[in-house]
Formats: structure tokens, sequence, C-alpha cells
């Protein structure tokens, strides 16, 4: 949306309208381009959320805006993901412009996960978007090309991600595989390469199994991308946090790209807040030398920083910050990660907070 107001005006309006979102001043405003390390956090159900009466509260119990707050605690990050044509508003076009505005406005980096789909994808879901579905390759390859000049044309993002956990393709065809996958993505890629002189372009893998034979493909490919993007859950992932390092220094030192675990989180109770089952809830999920405790949940941020920061690695980005039990504290159709936000049952910021900062 285009406001023709002064600045000042401008800047104003966004204050009020963005549920008390820090606006910075244009002359503080960072520059655009790669820097140390991602600090980063994904708030993707925010817009969602922010339809609710729920409050947000920094770690000294002052109500502020979730970008505020990630913001103040050393965040310079944001993820968002994008759905092509959601059912609902959420996870759409407009309404994720809207939300990287807001989250440019605040002085942070703009992260883009854009799925190719529809609906959540991931290592077992890659559904082609209904409008592409069926299409021949070299108009689906239009579409790709087309699609994507578009986000980062409109959004403008310092970092996009060409798929989501891409580890078995995307837009997959009858449910299975698409043969056409690394063809695919090396459009997608150069689409952000001719529209974008900064725009830094990740590829994504969940976890470390097979990570080495995913991106011995996409080299082999000739697929052109900047960042490697890890996901990591100890539920998932495995438990060997050497494992993880180890593999991380591997993967800069063979493909000569800096690498950053673009997915984690962790407990920090097996309580619950609403009747909506959660996605961890015993300790045979976790790790023994973290417990499911505010502390346990900020030693395992704090380790996993040092591993994203280690060997120039460039960083880490924490999923489901802000997804809180907001639909109630009887709602069955709440947030499966209430106990792994950083905000605790009272909406205040948990210690592992802190590690944005540190």
């Amino acid at each position: 949306m285009k406001i023709i107001l002064p600045l000042f005006i401008s800047i104003i309006i966004l204050t009020i309208s963005c549920n008390n979102d820090a606006v910075i001043p244009p002359d503080e405003e960072p520059t655009t381009g790669v820097f140390d390390f991602i600090r980063g956090v994904d708030i993707s159900f925010l817009p969602e959320i922010e339809t609710t009466s729920t409050v947000f509260k920094n770690s000294d119990n002052e109500q502020k805006g979730v970008l505020t707050i990630v913001k103040e605690a050393g965040c310079n990050t944001v993820r968002i993901r994008l759905w092509h044509n959601p059912i609902t508003i959420h996870s759409s076009f407009g309404e994720v412009k809207t939300l990287a505005e807001r989250v440019r406005n605040a002085g942070l980096k703009v992260w883009l996960c854009v799925h190719y789909s529809d609906t959540w994808a991931d290592p077992g879901n890659q559904e082609v978007p209904a409008a592409w579905n069926g299409l021949d390759l070299a108009t689906l390859k239009d579409s790709v090309t087309n699609y994507t000049i578009r986000i980062v044309t409109e959004i403008q993002p310092d970092f996009i991600q060409i798929g989501n956990e891409i580890n078995n393709g995307f837009m997959w065809t009858n449910g299975q595989w698409n043969p056409d996958f690394h063809e695919l993505l090396k459009v997608g890629c150069q689409a952000v390469r001719n529209t974008s002189d900064s725009c830094q372009i990740m590829i994504h893998h969940a976890g470390i199994s097979g990570v080495s034979t995913f991106f011995d493909n996409i080299t082999n490919n000739s697929i052109d991308y900047d960042l490697i993007g890890i996901s990591y859950y100890p539920i998932w992932h495995g438990k060997d946090l050497d494992a993880l390092s180890n593999t991380m220094k591997s993967l800069k030192s063979n493909y000569n790209k800096k690498v950053i675990i673009a997915e984690t989180a962790y407990p920090f109770t097996f309580d619950w807040k609403d009747w909506t089952n959660n996605i961890i809830g015993d300790d045979s999920q976790t790790l023994n030398e973290y417990p499911a405790t505010p502390n346990g949940q900020r030693d395992f941020l704090r380790k996993i920083k040092e591993i994203s920061t280690d060997e120039d690695n460039f960083g880490f980005c924490y999923w489901g910050t802000e997804w809180v039990a907001f639909r109630g504290d009887q709602a069955t159709n709440g947030s499966t990660w209430e106990n792994q936000a950083l905000f605790d049952f009272n909406n205040k910021a948990v210690p592992a907070m802190e590690v944005l900062g540190e």
C-alpha cells in the first residue's frame, strides 16, 4: 500500500498501527547487505495472533509489540514464511509484504522463506501450488521465475530461501519427487540474482542426515546460491550436538558457503497452556544436559548460538518465537508450540530471549 504523506506523519501512523512496534528514523536505518551473523527469529504467526487480544511483554513485564521486544533483546533479522495462494490471508503475499515493511521499519533485516506451495512445505510435503498444477516444465519454470521476480521486486528481502526444507525437492507432481527439481531451483535462484544485487539466496535442508549428498547434487547442477540453511530440532534431527557442529564445519569447508541454523527451538516446560496437543511433552524428546526449564531452554539456545557462529558460520534463527496460546486457554486449535515459544504462558519474554543480544 502506498501512502502519500510527509515522512514524519507516515512514521507516526506506522508507530500507532503496528502494535507498538518501534520505527527507526531513516537516517538510522542499517545499510542493506550481509553483516557479521544472523540473530534471527521467525514470527510468521504474528499477523494472525494480532487479530486477537493477545498482549506481549518484555522481560521487565512491560507491554510492547513483538518486533520491539525482539529488536531490543538483540535480534537483527526476522524470518517470514510465504505461501503462494493459501486458503486464508495468513502467509499470503499481501500479509507478508505488510509484515516485511514493518520489520524493515523496525530496523531489522527481512528474511523470506518461500515455500512455493499454498500450504506447509517440508521434507514430507511439497505440494505444487494449485494454480501451477499440471503445467508443462517450460510454463512452470516461467511461473517460478515471474513469481520470484515479483517477490524480490515488491518485498525486497535481504535474504530469501528458494523453498523450505527441500531435502526431497519441491513442487511435487502427484505427491512424488519432481524429476525437474534442479531445473526449477536453478531458475528460482537465477530470478533473484537477475533482480537484486544485494539479496542473499539460501538453500534450506532439514537436519544433517544426507546433507552432503544433497549439496553435492546442488553443486553438480550448477545452482547459484549464497547460504546453506539447516534445520535442527533434537526431536527430529538427533541429539548429537557435536555432529551438528562438525557437519556445519564440513559444509562450510566443502562448499565454500556460510552456514546458518535456519530453524531451531526448545521447550521451557512440558506443561501446557491451551488444550491443543503440543509437539513436545516429555524428556525423551529433549537433551539430557538441557532440561525443559526456562534456564534449560536458554542454555540450549546459547549452545546453538555458539555452534552457529563458530568457524565463521552465519548465525541462527529461532522458530515459533511468538506462537503462544493466542486463541485462549481452552482452544483445541491453538498452538502446538506454546511451550517452545520465546514467551511464557503469561506472554512474557523468557530468559532464552537474552541470547539474541549476548
